[in-house]
């Protein structure tokens, strides 16, 4: 295998999709997205044939080129992937590499008034404009969404807000039980806040765009809590509430009951027809995940459970949250086989 490069079996169409709702978005973010839409080998050689559509996206500070990024002596995803169908290792299927990028991190990819309709994007501009372009079997029971980490959590929840669109799920640790992936972080973004920043955001925000991203230890918390609270917890007119006070770390209850409705555990409830409905549920995690999200994964497989949801693919495998590129393959073969006719 060389390490440059790889013979790619089916081929990606990349192009710049204008959006209409990120147009004038909260954090003046390019409404100019790329997307990748990757056609499977035989796509044009056989013009009559349609296909499933998987749709892959992003965890927080993902951008859309970074899918090509390698580790040492392993193949990148889209490789990954092409290599999967090149080898009829499972039925041929559209693939749409979707960016979801905000200068936040990410998007959570919901609607949010302090963020932007990433949601409504993916949902109402994305999936109608790749049906109206491709062979796609344009109906939810051959339409599905993965992704990892964020990336997890969207698919977790696009289906249940959107079931008229969406046929299966795959979530590499996604975010979910949030007092135990997001509520330990609050008293060290706390404590960041007041001994280097006098206790305000914005002085966070000023250094961190001044200087190499990530070059603090604190940089990853305070970015990523905000970014959550900017997704969960913002006001119709853009405001911003954090989940606890920043002088002492003590949850501010009305607020973190807004994060938590967003939790996919929690979710599941109220959203039990759409779940039942589905084809195809991928779920795992690495057991030595740093955010704990194998135990939101196991959280999230019981409340299916409780619903009556039980035909799931469910794994703890032996990882932690990064480096499980090499999962990947396996959600995508789980979907495309439950997504084929």
């Amino acid at each position: 295998m060389y390490p440059w490069s790889h013979d790619f079996k089916g081929r990606f169409d990349e192009v710049t999709f204008e959006s209409q709702v990120l147009k004038n978005n909260p954090l003046g973010d390019p409404y100019q997205r790329p997307l990748w839409i990757y056609l499977p080998p035989g796509y044009d050689e056989q013009p009559e044939r349609r296909y499933p559509s998987i749709y892959l996206i992003q965890g927080l500070t993902g951008q859309l080129d970074m899918w090509r990024n390698r580790s040492a002596f392993r193949r990148n995803f889209p490789e990954l992937a092409d290599e999967l169908f090149a080898k009829g290792e499972a039925p041929p299927c559209i693939l749409v590499w979707v960016d979801c990028w905000t200068s936040l991190g990410g998007s959570q990819f919901l609607d949010s008034p302090a963020v932007g309709y990433y949601h409504t994007y993916l949902c109402d501009e994305i999936v109608p404009w790749v049906d109206a372009h491709y062979r796609t079997l344009a109906a939810r029971e051959h339409r599905g969404i993965a992704g990892k980490s964020s990336g997890g959590y969207g698919a977790m929840v696009t289906p249940m807000l959107r079931p008229d669109l969406w046929g299966g799920l795959a979530t590499h640790a996604g975010d979910a039980l949030f007092e135990v992936c997001y509520q330990r972080d609050f008293a060290r973004v706390a404590r960041a806040l007041r001994d280097h920043y006098g206790g305000s955001y914005e002085r966070f925000w000023q250094d961190f765009r001044s200087r190499p991203a990530f070059s603090k230890e604190s940089d990853a918390d305070l970015l990523n809590v905000w970014c959550m609270a900017a997704c969960y917890s913002a006001d119709m007119d853009g405001t911003v509430h954090l989940p606890f006070d920043i002088a002492t770390g003590q949850l501010v209850p009305d607020v973190w009951e807004r994060w938590l409705a967003w939790d996919p555990v929690r979710m599941v409830p109220l959203h039990a027809e759409a779940l039942r409905s589905l084809r195809a549920i991928y779920i795992d995690a690495g057991k030595r995940d740093e955010y704990y999200l194998d135990l939101g994964a196991e959280a999230f497989r019981r409340a299916l459970a409780e619903i009556g949801v039980t035909d799931v693919f469910f794994e703890l495998f032996d990882g932690r949250h990064g480096g499980i590129e090499y999962r990947y393959p396996l959600s995508l073969k789980y979907l495309a086989e439950r997504l084929s006719p």
